[in-house]
Protein backbone atom coordinates (compact mmCIF):
# COMPACT_ATOMS: atom_id res chain seq x y z
CA UNK A 1 0.00 0.00 0.00
CA UNK A 2 1.48 3.89 -0.44
CA UNK A 3 2.03 6.56 1.50
CA UNK A 4 -0.37 9.59 1.05
CA UNK A 5 1.00 12.63 0.15
CA UNK A 6 -0.68 16.01 -1.30
CA UNK A 7 0.44 15.73 -5.28
CA UNK A 8 2.03 19.11 -5.43
CA UNK A 9 4.32 18.22 -2.49
CA UNK A 10 7.94 17.99 -3.40
CA UNK A 11 8.51 14.44 -1.37
CA UNK A 12 5.63 12.78 -4.11
CA UNK A 13 7.17 13.09 -7.65
CA UNK A 14 10.73 12.81 -5.93
CA UNK A 15 9.31 9.14 -4.13
CA UNK A 16 7.39 8.32 -7.31
CA UNK A 17 10.99 9.00 -9.68
CA UNK A 18 12.25 6.41 -6.83
CA UNK A 19 9.44 4.15 -7.30
CA UNK A 20 7.80 4.19 -3.96
CA UNK A 21 4.27 4.04 -3.96
CA UNK A 22 2.72 7.32 -3.37
CA UNK A 23 -0.88 7.72 -3.76
CA UNK A 24 -2.37 11.48 -4.05
CA UNK A 25 -4.97 12.68 -1.64
CA UNK A 26 -8.14 12.35 -3.92
CA UNK A 27 -7.61 8.46 -4.40
CA UNK A 28 -7.14 7.60 -1.21
CA UNK A 29 -10.48 8.76 0.28
CA UNK A 30 -12.01 6.63 -2.36
CA UNK A 31 -10.60 3.64 -0.20
CA UNK A 32 -12.45 2.23 2.42
CA UNK A 33 -9.79 1.46 4.48
CA UNK A 34 -7.64 3.21 8.15
CA UNK A 35 -4.52 4.13 6.90
CA UNK A 36 -1.95 4.83 10.02
CA UNK A 37 -1.93 8.49 10.79
CA UNK A 38 1.83 9.50 10.76
CA UNK A 39 2.99 13.16 11.41
CA UNK A 40 6.73 15.05 11.06
CA UNK A 41 7.32 17.70 13.45
CA UNK A 42 9.91 19.03 11.33
CA UNK A 43 12.45 21.07 13.51
CA UNK A 44 15.53 20.91 10.85
CA UNK A 45 16.18 24.00 8.64
CA UNK A 46 15.62 22.37 5.25
CA UNK A 47 12.64 20.92 5.17
CA UNK A 48 12.36 19.69 1.75
CA UNK A 49 15.21 17.73 2.34
CA UNK A 50 13.97 16.16 5.69
CA UNK A 51 10.17 15.77 4.40
CA UNK A 52 12.51 13.69 1.14
CA UNK A 53 13.96 11.70 3.86
CA UNK A 54 11.44 10.51 6.59
CA UNK A 55 8.70 10.19 3.93
CA UNK A 56 10.96 7.90 1.69
CA UNK A 57 11.34 5.45 4.64
CA UNK A 58 7.66 5.59 6.01
CA UNK A 59 6.64 4.94 2.32
CA UNK A 60 8.39 1.72 1.68
CA UNK A 61 6.33 -0.23 4.32
CA UNK A 62 2.96 -2.04 2.99
CA UNK A 63 0.51 -0.47 4.82
CA UNK A 64 -1.27 3.15 3.74
CA UNK A 65 0.03 5.91 5.30
CA UNK A 66 -1.62 9.28 5.59
CA UNK A 67 1.39 11.84 6.10
CA UNK A 68 1.01 14.60 7.81
CA UNK A 69 3.83 17.95 8.53
CA UNK A 70 3.95 19.69 11.74
CA UNK A 71 6.13 22.80 12.42
CA UNK A 72 6.35 24.87 16.21
CA UNK A 73 3.34 27.83 15.97
CA UNK A 74 6.28 30.72 16.57
CA UNK A 75 9.46 29.18 15.14
CA UNK A 76 9.49 31.38 11.47
CA UNK A 77 12.42 29.18 9.25
CA UNK A 78 14.62 30.97 7.26
CA UNK A 79 15.51 27.97 4.84
CA UNK A 80 11.98 27.00 3.73
CA UNK A 81 9.70 29.45 1.57
CA UNK A 82 6.94 30.83 2.69
CA UNK A 83 4.66 29.56 0.51
CA UNK A 84 5.56 25.72 1.13
CA UNK A 85 5.39 26.03 4.57
CA UNK A 86 1.99 27.21 4.39
CA UNK A 87 0.30 25.13 1.53
CA UNK A 88 1.66 21.89 3.06
CA UNK A 89 2.22 22.63 7.07
CA UNK A 90 0.29 22.95 10.08
CA UNK A 91 1.22 24.43 13.41
CA UNK A 92 0.93 22.18 16.49
CA UNK A 93 -0.80 25.27 18.11
CA UNK A 94 -3.80 24.04 15.09
CA UNK A 95 -3.38 19.75 15.90
CA UNK A 96 -3.62 20.44 19.34
CA UNK A 97 -6.74 22.70 19.03
CA UNK A 98 -8.41 20.18 16.23
CA UNK A 99 -8.44 17.22 19.42
CA UNK A 100 -6.76 15.11 16.41
CA UNK A 101 -4.85 11.92 16.90
CA UNK A 102 -1.92 10.15 15.40
CA UNK A 103 -0.80 6.52 15.68
CA UNK A 104 3.02 7.51 14.99
CA UNK A 105 4.59 11.04 15.50
CA UNK A 106 8.46 11.78 14.74
CA UNK A 107 10.26 14.63 16.08
CA UNK A 108 13.26 15.52 13.88
CA UNK A 109 16.87 16.74 14.77
CA UNK A 110 17.78 20.15 15.66
CA UNK A 111 20.89 22.38 14.45
CA UNK A 112 20.48 24.09 18.19
CA UNK A 113 22.77 20.75 20.37
CA UNK A 114 24.99 22.79 21.43
CA UNK A 115 22.19 25.04 23.24
CA UNK A 116 21.01 24.12 27.37
CA UNK A 117 17.34 22.75 26.58
CA UNK A 118 16.12 25.68 28.56
CA UNK A 119 17.76 28.15 25.90
CA UNK A 120 15.93 27.18 22.76
CA UNK A 121 13.21 29.67 22.13
CA UNK A 122 10.53 26.81 21.51
CA UNK A 123 10.96 24.82 24.18
CA UNK A 124 8.07 25.66 26.67
CA UNK A 125 6.07 24.68 23.33
CA UNK A 126 8.04 21.60 22.61
CA UNK A 127 7.51 20.19 26.46
CA UNK A 128 4.05 20.72 25.59
CA UNK A 129 4.40 18.45 22.56
CA UNK A 130 5.91 16.12 24.82
CA UNK A 131 3.12 16.03 27.07
CA UNK A 132 0.85 15.86 24.55
CA UNK A 133 1.89 12.37 22.45
CA UNK A 134 0.91 10.59 26.23
CA UNK A 135 -2.96 11.26 25.02
CA UNK A 136 -2.81 11.85 20.99
CA UNK A 137 0.12 10.13 20.03
CA UNK A 138 0.79 6.21 19.96
CA UNK A 139 4.20 5.98 19.54
CA UNK A 140 6.44 8.63 19.05
CA UNK A 141 10.39 8.62 17.50
CA UNK A 142 12.68 10.87 18.64
CA UNK A 143 15.72 11.30 16.19
CA UNK A 144 18.54 12.86 17.01
CA UNK A 145 18.40 16.33 19.63
CA UNK A 146 14.56 15.35 19.35
CA UNK A 147 15.54 12.26 20.94
CA UNK A 148 17.48 13.61 23.23
CA UNK A 149 15.15 16.25 24.32
CA UNK A 150 12.53 13.74 24.82
CA UNK A 151 14.75 11.39 27.04
CA UNK A 152 15.89 14.51 29.14
CA UNK A 153 12.45 15.78 29.77
CA UNK A 154 11.04 12.43 30.71
CA UNK A 155 13.95 10.75 31.86
CA UNK A 156 15.94 13.74 32.83
CA UNK A 157 19.03 12.04 30.83
CA UNK A 158 21.52 14.91 30.31
CA UNK A 159 23.31 15.68 26.50
CA UNK A 160 27.05 16.12 27.17
CA UNK A 161 29.16 18.24 24.81
CA UNK A 162 31.76 16.82 22.80
CA UNK A 163 35.52 17.84 22.28
CA UNK A 164 35.29 16.37 19.11
CA UNK A 165 32.27 16.56 16.32
CA UNK A 166 31.44 12.25 16.06
CA UNK A 167 31.08 12.47 11.76
CA UNK A 168 30.90 9.94 9.83
CA UNK A 169 29.67 6.33 9.43
CA UNK A 170 29.97 4.24 12.75
CA UNK A 171 29.35 0.03 13.44
CA UNK A 172 26.51 -0.60 16.12
CA UNK A 173 25.94 -3.42 18.12
CA UNK A 174 22.84 -4.99 18.52
CA UNK A 175 22.03 -5.08 22.19
CA UNK A 176 18.71 -6.63 22.02
CA UNK A 177 18.17 -9.34 18.87
CA UNK A 178 15.03 -10.20 20.24
CA UNK A 179 13.26 -6.46 20.35
CA UNK A 180 10.15 -6.86 17.58
CA UNK A 181 12.32 -3.26 16.66
CA UNK A 182 15.06 -5.11 15.37
CA UNK A 183 13.83 -7.79 13.81
CA UNK A 184 15.55 -8.88 10.70
CA UNK A 185 18.84 -6.82 12.07
CA UNK A 186 22.26 -7.94 11.54
CA UNK A 187 24.76 -8.46 14.78
CA UNK A 188 26.00 -5.07 13.66
CA UNK A 189 25.25 -2.19 11.43
CA UNK A 190 26.26 0.78 10.50
CA UNK A 191 24.71 4.37 10.80
CA UNK A 192 25.76 7.74 9.80
CA UNK A 193 26.30 9.61 12.81
CA UNK A 194 26.96 13.71 12.81
CA UNK A 195 26.58 15.86 16.30
CA UNK A 196 28.64 17.36 18.66
CA UNK A 197 26.67 15.65 21.47
CA UNK A 198 26.27 12.83 23.46
CA UNK A 199 24.22 10.55 26.01
CA UNK A 200 26.30 8.01 28.11
CA UNK A 201 24.94 4.51 27.82
CA UNK A 202 25.95 4.46 31.45
CA UNK A 203 23.15 7.09 32.23
CA UNK A 204 20.36 5.25 29.86
CA UNK A 205 21.39 1.98 31.96
CA UNK A 206 20.59 3.57 35.09
CA UNK A 207 17.39 4.49 34.34
CA UNK A 208 15.57 1.07 34.87
CA UNK A 209 12.61 1.81 32.17
CA UNK A 210 14.54 2.98 29.45
CA UNK A 211 16.17 -0.32 27.00
CA UNK A 212 19.32 0.16 24.78
CA UNK A 213 18.37 -1.59 21.63
CA UNK A 214 21.91 -0.21 19.59
CA UNK A 215 25.06 1.04 20.54
CA UNK A 216 28.73 1.91 19.32
CA UNK A 217 31.63 1.61 21.07
CA UNK A 218 33.12 5.01 19.39
CA UNK A 219 29.77 7.10 19.81
CA UNK A 220 27.50 5.64 22.62
CA UNK A 221 23.92 4.91 22.68
CA UNK A 222 22.13 4.91 19.32
CA UNK A 223 18.77 3.57 19.56
CA UNK A 224 16.69 3.69 23.45
CA UNK A 225 12.90 2.45 23.91
CA UNK A 226 10.90 4.10 26.28
CA UNK A 227 8.12 1.59 27.04
CA UNK A 228 6.68 4.07 29.32
CA UNK A 229 5.95 6.80 26.95
CA UNK A 230 5.59 4.89 24.13
CA UNK A 231 8.72 6.00 22.36
CA UNK A 232 11.91 5.25 20.71
CA UNK A 233 14.91 7.81 20.69
CA UNK A 234 18.01 7.40 18.43
CA UNK A 235 20.77 9.74 18.55
CA UNK A 236 21.46 9.44 14.82
CA UNK A 237 20.81 9.44 11.34
CA UNK A 238 19.42 6.11 9.40
CA UNK A 239 17.31 8.77 7.27
CA UNK A 240 20.77 10.28 5.86
CA UNK A 241 20.82 10.39 1.99
CA UNK A 242 23.75 8.63 0.91
CA UNK A 243 25.49 12.15 0.15
CA UNK A 244 24.20 13.88 3.32
CA UNK A 245 27.68 13.73 5.15
CA UNK A 246 29.32 15.46 2.07
CA UNK A 247 27.17 18.00 2.05
CA UNK A 248 27.51 18.90 5.83
CA UNK A 249 31.30 18.51 5.08
CA UNK A 250 31.29 20.96 2.19
CA UNK A 251 29.04 23.27 4.45
CA UNK A 252 30.87 23.19 7.30
CA UNK A 253 34.56 23.69 4.97
CA UNK A 254 32.39 26.68 2.86
CA UNK A 255 31.59 28.51 6.24
CA UNK A 256 35.65 27.82 7.82
CA UNK A 257 34.52 25.65 11.15
CA UNK A 258 36.55 23.01 11.55
CA UNK A 259 35.80 19.20 10.72
CA UNK A 260 37.51 16.74 9.48
CA UNK A 261 36.85 14.13 6.85
CA UNK A 262 33.54 11.65 8.22
CA UNK A 263 34.81 8.58 9.56
CA UNK A 264 34.51 5.29 7.67
CA UNK A 265 32.47 7.11 4.89
CA UNK A 266 34.63 7.63 1.86
CA UNK A 267 36.22 5.34 -0.16
CA UNK A 268 39.99 5.20 0.70
CA UNK A 269 38.92 8.55 2.46
CA UNK A 270 38.71 9.72 -0.88
CA UNK A 271 36.41 13.10 -0.89
CA UNK A 272 35.69 13.02 -4.34
CA UNK A 273 35.02 9.48 -4.59
CA UNK A 274 30.96 8.73 -3.93
CA UNK A 275 30.20 6.60 -0.59
CA UNK A 276 28.64 3.38 -0.61
CA UNK A 277 25.55 3.66 1.12
CA UNK A 278 25.75 0.70 4.06
CA UNK A 279 22.90 1.40 6.11
CA UNK A 280 20.14 2.13 3.69
CA UNK A 281 18.31 -1.68 4.27
CA UNK A 282 18.65 -1.31 8.12
CA UNK A 283 17.32 1.76 7.78
CA UNK A 284 14.30 0.75 6.35
CA UNK A 285 13.98 -2.56 8.38
CA UNK A 286 13.77 0.32 11.42
CA UNK A 287 11.13 2.02 10.18
CA UNK A 288 9.36 -0.97 8.72
CA UNK A 289 9.63 -2.43 12.27
CA UNK A 290 8.27 0.57 14.14
CA UNK A 291 4.88 0.96 11.81
CA UNK A 292 4.55 -2.67 12.09
CA UNK A 293 4.60 -2.54 15.98
CA UNK A 294 2.31 0.53 15.67
CA UNK A 295 -0.16 -1.51 13.26
CA UNK A 296 -0.43 -4.51 15.63
CA UNK A 297 -0.96 -2.12 18.70
CA UNK A 298 -2.92 0.97 17.81
CA UNK A 299 -6.84 1.39 18.20
CA UNK A 300 -8.81 0.57 15.32
CA UNK A 301 -10.87 3.43 16.17
CA UNK A 302 -8.50 6.35 16.06
CA UNK A 303 -9.89 8.38 18.98
CA UNK A 304 -9.06 5.96 21.36
CA UNK A 305 -5.55 6.46 20.93
CA UNK A 306 -3.70 7.57 23.64
CA UNK A 307 -6.58 6.27 26.29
Amino acid sequence: MPITLPETLPAFDVLSTEGVMVMGLGRAQTQEIRPLRIALLNLMPKKIQTENQFARLIGATPLQIDFQLIRMSEHQTKNTAAEHMEQFYRSFAEVKASGEKFDGLIITGAPIEHLPFDDVTYWDELKQVFDWTQTHVHSTFGVCWGGMAMINYFHGVKKHILKDKAFGLFRQNNLAPASPYLRGFSDECYIPVSRWTEMRMSEIEAKPDLVPLLGSDETGPCLVQDPAHRALYIFNHFEYDTDTLHGELIRDKEAGKPILLPRNYYPNDDMTARPPNRWRSHAHLLYGNWINEIYQTTHYEAKNIGT
